[in-house]
């Protein structure tokens, strides 16, 4: 029997300006080694072709992360795509995903991305305030994530996806339901809607740390938290997933990976893999330095910085926390499949406490949050740990 099918990330860590709220690698410069760091990709596929769990195993969906991937020419996209046809074989109806800034795509470059084998394309807008653009460091207009949806529409993309970002300070709820408006009256398939964190090591993050920023009061967030839920269910995007909302069907394929659990292999510089392995479960990460993670790819195959092997007992914490993350939550079968203990076993005086506290609802085999439970999540998660 061949091994199950596996996801693949790629990590693109270059930008043309680094926004102040990102804490993932990536780094503003005006020139990167495009052809430099695609070989150094294609070394550690390589590398990684002949390993368990990769070996004879096929991809089922792909996701070129950043960063900003819509910086590389398409043809820099299609090398990679081609190299991972040869070595795994993707499959038929694999979901293909770009990130992509509006500000840095043109319909010609879209076109060469669909013809490339992208088929899904995730677009940064974040808000279509040009105030709340200023504040986040976008480097985009309104208006070119309007024109960035009508050329990839008209490229081919048949699925297309819209990030937002709201609890922004500053920001009304009038002001992130107007986004929400906007957004949808563009026709996505799929619209992420993330509440801004103030993430260590990021500018937003000091600036909080130093007085310069405030949040907005908890109360406005689980306001607008409550408002984005509603009006995009209203508009024909139910949630999903905490942050993620969808048509019917067209759920992000390959962020349902991470979400319930599943092997994923993550090529470029910092980027961070995980193998499930029976109960138990492995994961490593690169160097995060684009320069190093490419000398030590082309050089070794592999640009490992670290790794861990983890015991049953934390994978079954990450395994539910995870899971909870879901409207469809956690299905208890699939816990004791994967852990040979019953969920009540394992976590039997949490989901008690946690039912009784009204943040858990138990029905139909599965554990999931309740509205309650959806915004004070992360107090959730952590009985779990």
């Amino acid at each position: 029997m061949r091994p199950v099918s596996f996801s693949l990330y790629i990590h693109i860590p270059y930008c043309e300006a680094k926004c102040p709220y990102c804490d993932f690698n990536s780094y503003a410069v005006k020139g990167w080694p495009e052809t430099q760091y695609v070989d150094a990709l294609i070394a550690e596929m390589r590398a990684r072709a002949v390993q368990a769990p990769w070996a004879g195993a096929r991809v089922r969906t792909v996701f070129f992360g950043g960063g900003t991937p819509s910086l590389f020419d398409p043809r820099s996209l299609e090398r990679v795509l081609e190299e991972a046809r040869r070595l795994f074989g993707i499959e038929s109806d694999a979901e293909i995903t770009a990130e992509a800034n509006p500000g840095t795509v043109s319909a010609q470059k879209l076109r060469g991305m669909r013809t490339a084998g992208i088929n899904r394309i995730s677009l940064g807008a974040q808000s279509f305030n040009p105030a709340t653009l200023r504040f986040l460091g976008r480097i985009h207009s309104a208006d070119q994530t309007i024109a960035a949806v009508k050329q990839a529409r008209a490229a081919g993309f048949a699925q297309l996806n819209l990030d937002l970002i709201f609890a922004v300070p500053g920001q009304r709820l009038e002001d992130a339901a107007a986004d929400i408006d906007a957004a949808a009256a563009l026709g996505p398939d799929h619209i992420s809607a993330y509440n801004l964190t103030f993430e260590e090591g990021t500018a937003f993050g000091a600036a909080l740390k130093a007085g310069r920023m405030r949040q907005l009061p908890d109360e406005t967030q689980a306001a607008m938290y409550a408002m984005v839920r509603r009006e995009l269910a209203r508009r024909g995007y139910p949630m999903y997933e905490i942050s993620n909302y969808a048509r019917p069907g067209c759920e992000a394929r390959h962020n349902l990976t991470y979400w319930r659990g599943e092997s994923y292999l993550a090529l470029g510089a910092g980027a961070h893999s995980y193998a499930a392995e029976g109960p138990a479960g492995r994961r490593w990460w690169n160097l995060r330095l684009p320069q190093a993670y490419i000398a030590a790819a082309t050089t070794n195959g592999v640009a490992q910085a670290g790794g861990e092997t983890l015991d049953a007992g934390v994978s079954a914490s990450e395994f539910t926390f995870l899971n909870l993350r879901l409207t469809a939550g956690l299905e208890l079968r699939r816990f004791e499949q994967r852990f040979g203990v019953s969920f009540e076993q394992r976590f039997g005086v949490q989901q008690k406490r946690l039912t009784e506290g009204g943040l858990l609802l138990h029905e139909g085999g599965r554990i999931r949050l309740s509205e309650r439970g959806l915004e004070l999540a992360d107090s959730v998660f952590a009985e779990f740990l």
